[in-house]
């Protein structure tokens, strides 16, 4: 089995949460309904999952289900055996986008607290921006992701005191000897083609034979372009196709999306397609990096929808359109590929599994700045580029970012293959491995405010 940071997560919220319901949304294939099956089997007597997506495909039983003593009902009937109560009992209802109804009795259930509820869906997203009346107060609402860098090294047998000890460098702006650096790149560059995909990664452990690697990328990809048109007919070859641009449009210069590309029509623009950017985003199989062209912590309120990039939610479905089973073009430096659309994407792929918001800074007199983030420590916002090649010190709009007093930025990061830490001109410049300790530390633990004074 897979260690997940998420297998924590679900642990520790079943016990400190007992009075919520919570709803974990994320794509497919990304492992959800393997961890909370394995988590409430091992912390719950009765567990009880329902796939309520072959249910409304198949025998229908939870379709006309409209007050709660009807979905108990149909639990005791579906259930092997007695069910207990709220200590002992936990129901996972899985893909319970498929019934929207049950969604809003979600604040019933959790009322009545009969027994312990857990709810996913790799459409729930989708589900939540169109229900009216989502249950806020009685539910959690989380997003999962798949494997990040740091769970596929544990995936491939480097321990967590080594990890600490890594990190430790981050923290003090320390490079690392050169054999670590080097075992560090090599399964970086594994990284970026095997992906965080459970079963990809599974079966790379397996053997590491890519040829079964790559087809359960392709089997993966195939999927998020069937479920991507099968819920809205309206919109349904607009979302494929934007979904399919996506690899090609990361190879153009600018990255972004180009509106009249979609449907072969000029003027198009960000508004005429809102709704199935939202969709693909919102279900989890695209991440979405929108324009910021003045930057101000917060970024949210500098945002900008009109310019969109958008990455694939796995690296390793990106070097499979772009390499397939050519694994040198990744693993050696070979001189005629450009690995950064590569680099830009995993990096997306850590930052927003580690609960960033992602931005891009856009200027036409400065030039643009592959990622912009809000850093809550400090109040302002962080500024990160990524190289992958030998020129990673070469960056005139990240230079003409840090040179303008009006947005207050004390620092900036440049990733890249390079072993050597070092700050020059206010720029940090990190090995691309130490992506995996960059996280969001306003999404972790809890923060007391002092004790209030006496009056």
């Amino acid at each position: 089995m897979l260690e997940r940071k998420f297998t924590s997560f679900l642990e520790h919220f079943l016990v400190t949460e007992p009075d919520k319901i919570l709803l974990v949304n994320g794509a497919r294939q990304i492992g959800k309904s393997y961890l909370i099956r394995y988590v409430g089997q091992k912390m719950f007597l009765h567990f009880v999952e329902i796939n309520l997506k072959e249910d409304a495909e198949g025998d229908k039983v939870f379709a006309d289900v409209h007050t709660t003593d009807d979905l108990y009902m149909r639990l005791s009937n579906y259930s092997s055996g007695s069910l207990g109560d709220k200590t002992d009992t936990l129901v996972f209802l899985d893909e319970i986008q498929s019934y929207p109804h049950l969604m809003t009795m979600l604040k019933f259930l959790n009322q009545e607290a009969r027994y312990r509820f857990i709810a996913s869906g790799s459409q729930l997203g989708v589900a939540l921006s169109q229900t009216p009346s989502v249950p806020l107060g009685s539910v959690t609402i989380v997003q999962m992701f798949p494997l990040d860098f740091e769970e596929f090294l544990w995936a491939t047998g480097i321990g967590k005191e080594w990890i600490e000890n890594i990190k430790a460098c981050f923290v003090g702006e320390k490079e690392l000897d050169e054999n670590t650096h080097n075992i560090l790149l090599k399964r970086f560059r594994y990284f970026l083609l095997v992906g965080g995909m459970p079963e990809a990664v599974n079966h790379f452990l397996a053997d590491r034979n890519m040829l079964r690697v790559r087809q359960t990328h392709r089997d993966i990809h195939n999927l998020y372009r069937i479920d991507a048109s099968q819920y809205d007919e309206e919109h349904k070859l607009k979302i494929r196709k934007i979904y399919d641009l996506v690899p090609s449009n990361l190879e153009n210069k600018k990255k972004r999306m180009v509106y009249k590309n979609i449907e072969g029509k000029k003027g198009k623009t960000f508004s005429d397609y809102a709704d199935e950017f939202e969709y693909l985003t919102n279900s989890g199989v695209a991440l979405e990096v929108s324009a910021v062209s003045n930057p101000h912590f917060p970024l949210v309120e500098s945002d900008q929808k009109r310019l969109v990039k958008l990455y694939l939610n796995d690296v390793g479905l990106l070097t499979n359109f772009l390499y397939g089973l050519n694994v040198n073009a990744v693993l050696q430096d070979i001189r005629s590929v450009n690995l950064g659309t590569v680099y830009e994407s995993v990096v997306a792929q850590e930052l927003a599994a580690h609960g960033f918001k992602l931005h891009y800074y856009d200027n036409k007199k400065k030039g643009e700045v592959d990622f912009l983030v809000d850093d809550h420590d400090k109040l302002e916002v962080l500024p990160i580029e990524v190289k992958s090649g030998k020129d990673y010190t070469q960056h005139s709009a990240l230079t003409n970012f840090l040179a303008t007093p009006d947005y207050g930025i004390s620092r900036a990061i440049v990733f890249s293959n390079e072993r050597k830490v070092y700050e020059k001109k206010g720029v940090t410049y990190l090995p691309i491995y130490y992506c995996m300790f960059i996280n969001d530390n306003n999404s972790g633990g809890d923060v007391l405010l002092p004790e209030l004074e006496s009056v």
